[in-house]
């Protein structure tokens, strides 16, 4: 099996093209090539025959040239992050819709050929207001030009599928956290923030109000979800295939009150509230509880506490132990 990473250089994409190479295996089938993408070079996983391609997508032919390969599964996590997309409206365009749309035309012109294809879509595609509680049919409605371009795509997989030319899986991922990469241009990014760096003894600033509640699953639980959407059968899926993914609903609050009890009081003291209007706006916005009824009926699982999410990143990238 051939597959192809297209954002392998963040940090989930560095997390999957891992797991894949220590999996060898991905339903079943033995992955025996990976092709990691990105506007710069990914850095390549051990134990498989792989390669780092530096491409832009925005660039013509380049879409062609990365699936002439013809792999077998395509991972799309590239794109342009929520804040950034707000403040740059060409940009977040021009790479979350117009850059997969070229994607999906050089699939489109390959013969005989209908990959895997899992999109990292986004919780942002909803939009206020909402009820407590968020079920599977609720409508899209973003209020963000990030989560418009999200539904946007998603539209596009549901009919390209349909017609024949993908076998695609749209996975609206919960805010991941804890992210162990320094900060991105994210509005979601403060929620690994306020934890991350309180963990390495490092202050933090928060700038929300500790009232507010989100979604959230860990990176570890963000590849499994990524896996297992790669393999799902289509016929499982049906005519929908957006999924909206299990996560933790919680509170800021309840999120440093699992601080304070896996690194003490010390490392609270270490956030400090400085609020950015500029934020509030947009995550205020955001859903904060699913059912998610579908993706738990297919097998999906996150992190039932963030107790759970804070052992996770220690185990994952502190060697298990606070310094």
């Amino acid at each position: 099996m051939h597959v192809l990473i297209i954002g392998a250089a963040g940090m989930l994409g560095r997390k999957l093209a891992h797991a894949l190479a220590g999996a060898v295996r991905l339903g079943g089938q033995r992955v025996t090539r990976l092709t990691l993408a990105d506007v710069v070079p990914p850095p390549l996983p051990g134990g498989i025959t792989a390669t780092a391609e530096a491409v832009d997508l925005r660039r013509a032919g380049v879409a062609a040239a990365l699936v002439a390969t013809r792999p077998d599964v395509i991972f799309h996590l590239a794109a342009v992050v929520s804040a950034q997309a707000e403040a740059e409206f060409e940009t977040g365009y021009a790479v979350n819709l117009d850059a997969t749309r070229a994607l999906m035309d050089a699939i489109r012109a390959q013969p005989d050929y209908c990959p895997r294809l899992v999109f990292t879509s986004s919780i942002a595609v909803f939009g206020t207001p909402f009820p407590a509680r968020i079920p599977d049919a609720f409508p899209t409605r973003p209020k963000s030009s990030y989560g418009t371009q999200k539904a946007m795509v998603e539209l596009l997989l549901d009919d390209l599928t349909r017609r024949g030319h993908v076998d695609a899986i749209s996975l609206r991922l919960p805010t991941i956290c804890i992210r162990p990469d320094a900060p991105n241009r994210a509005a979601s990014g403060f929620f690994s923030n306020i934890l991350r760096e309180p963990l390495m003894g490092k202050p933090a600033v928060l700038p929300v109000r500790d009232s507010l509640r989100h979604w959230f699953a860990s990176p570890r639980a963000a590849v499994r979800f990524l896996m297992e959407g790669a393999v799902i059968e289509g016929a499982a899926l049906g005519h929908d295939r957006a999924l909206t993914l299990p996560g933790l609903s919680a509170t800021v609050a309840e999120a440093i009150e699992a601080l304070r009890r896996v690194a003490g009081q010390k490392a609270v003291d270490l956030i400090h509230h400085a609020p950015d209007p500029a934020i509030a706006a947009i995550v205020e916005t955001w859903p904060q509880d699913f059912e998610a009824a579908r993706a738990r009926a297919l097998g999906f699982t996150a992190e039932a506490s963030f107790d759970e999410i804070i052992a996770a990143h220690i185990e994952d990238e502190m060697g298990g132990r606070l310094p």
